[in-house]
This record gives C-alpha cells, sequence and structure tokens, in this order.
C-alpha cells in the first residue's frame, strides 16, 4: 500500500476561475488521504500562478503535470498524470467539477477489485456557476436544493442527484436508465487496470475518448459500478469552442473498432 492512497486527476485548459473553486472543493473533502495531480493540456501561466497559490494555502499535495499548447492533447495529458500519480486507486475528474466533501470518500469506500466506479454531474446555469464562492464550498451550501432553487435553478427530476441518501440514493444507482461507463468527469479505477489498458488511446480528442477506455476495461472483464447519485459534484458551466465534428466522427471510428474487435490494450497509449 502506498502511502497515498488515492491519486485525483483534473484535466483542466485555461479556466483558472473554475480550477480554483474545484481544488478548494479538495480542501474539505472527509476522506483526507489523497494527492492532486493536474494534468494541464497547456494552459498559460494563469493557471500556473494559480496552482502555486492554492497549493500554499491547503493540506493536500498537488502535483502540476503540463506539456505546451498543441491543440486538443487531453488524452496525452491524462496518460501523463496517470503515469505521475502515487496512489493505487485513481479518480478521474475535471477542472470544472465542485467535488461535494464526501466525493472522495464514496470512491474509496466503494472502490473493489475487478471494478471502476461510474459517477455523474450536476449540471449548473453559468449564473450560479460564477456565484459559488470559497465559502459556499466549505460550508456545502452549493450543494443545498433550496439554496441552487433560491439563485435560480429550476425544478427537475435531476435534483435528485443532489437530494438522495440511503435507500432512495441505492434505489436510483440501481434503476437508473444510464449505463455504467467510465466518465472522465466522475470516474475511478485501480491503477494497475488502467496501466494494462495503456491508459488512454493518444489518436483521439474530445467526444468519447474517456468511454473507449472504459470499453477497453469492459473487454478485459473488469465490471462498471454505477454511483451517478452518491458521488456528486457540480459541473459549472462554459463554452466549448474546441469541438470540431471531425474529431467526433474519428473517435466514432475507433470506439467501433475496439468494440468490434474486444481490444483490451491500446498501442496508442502510455508506451508506443
Amino acid at each position: 500500500m502506498s502511502a497515498i492512497d488515492i491519486s485525483v486527476i483534473i484535466s483542466t485548459y485555461n479556466m483558472p476561475e473554475w480550477l480554483e473553486k474545484v481544488l478548494w472543493s479538495y480542501q474539505f473533502q472527509t476522506y483526507k488521504n489523497f494527492e492532486v495531480v493536474i494534468a494541464d493540456d497547456g494552459s498559460t501561466d494563469d493557471t500556473k500562478s494559480l496552482i502555486t497559490n492554492i497549493a500554499s494555502k491547503v493540506d493536500y499535495p498537488i502535483n502540476h503535470v503540463w506539456h505546451p499548447d498543441n491543440g486538443f492533447q487531453k488524452t496525452i495529458i491524462l496518460n501523463k498524470a496517470t503515469v505521475a500519480a502515487k496512489g493505487d486507486y485513481l479518480v478521474y475528474t475535471d477542472g470544472d467539477c465542485i467535488a461535494r466533501n464526501d466525493f472522495l470518500e464514496v470512491h474509496f469506500n466503494k472502490r473493489q477489485k475487478g471494478y471502476f466506479l461510474s459517477g455523474g454531474y450536476f449540471k449548473l446555469p453559468m449564473s450560479i456557476s460564477e456565484m459559488i464562492t470559497k465559502e459556499d464550498i466549505e460550508q456545502q451550501t452549493c450543494f443545498d436544493i433550496q439554496w441552487l432553487k433560491k439563485n435560480g435553478l429550476k425544478s427537475s427530476f435531476k435534483n435528485n442527484k443532489i437530494t438522495s441518501s440511503g435507500i432512495k440514493e441505492a434505489m436510483l444507482n440501481n434503476f437508473t436508465p444510464t449505463t455504467a461507463t467510465w466518465n472522465g468527469h466522475n470516474a475511478s479505477g485501480w491503477k494497475k487496470d488502467i496501466i494494462e489498458a495503456n491508459g488512454y488511446d493518444e489518436r483521439m480528442q474530445y467526444g468519447g475518448e474517456d468511454r473507449e477506455l472504459g470499453e477497453r476495461l469492459f473487454n478485459a472483464g473488469i465490471k462498471a459500478k454505477q454511483i451517478r447519485y452518491s458521488a456528486i459534484c457540480l459541473h459549472l458551466d462554459h463554452e466549448r469552442g474546441y469541438v470540431k465534428p471531425e474529431m467526433i466522427a474519428k473517435n466514432k471510428q475507433i470506439r467501433a473498432e475496439t468494440k468490434k474487435k474486444k481490444i483490451k490494450r491500446t498501442e496508442y497509449g502510455i508506451t508506443k
């Protein structure tokens, strides 16, 4: 067992204001034996300065893994962060997802050999995304459905993600029509399993690149456990100017090949 149980791998690209809120959310976790590894796909010095500043104020270690900006290379930087991670167990999330204070405790307690965990996110409008402060995160008011509604959140079945606990939470996890998949914003697994799959396929850009890793894990006999209503994070709003139709088309082709050939290990991952 390593000294650090969990490595939280957080992807980011030029969103320091959102990343700051996310990093504060890990300061207030109930589970403490973790590190954060930031997979930075070429952000400017604004992000580096923020990380340096936050690292001096939080109680957990931060490892900033960066490479130069050369277009959308999220899979490449995620692989570098995976290799750098010190924990036996890896939680993957994004730099726009604020974690509820029991987020890591849920991932740690529900981890199981032969499985990965599949979580979701609770999407916020821009108005609430901008409004959330460090104090709201520390006091967990931003996870209070009444506070969210007071500040403009509309009523929806999805609000059950925020409000469910106990039997209701377990039932919703069991009966949700959403398939348990590897979701880059909220998934976790054993580092050994991810290394054996050779990490993310570095040919892939935006659009299902996370799902494809999960599909290889399935091919290798790893099963998925649904924690959609248990491990909660708030997704802060932003534009996606980097999405191009040709990226999506290429990724669909790679995923189809992974399924058809039952590929367990990519040739285009951590080791070439």
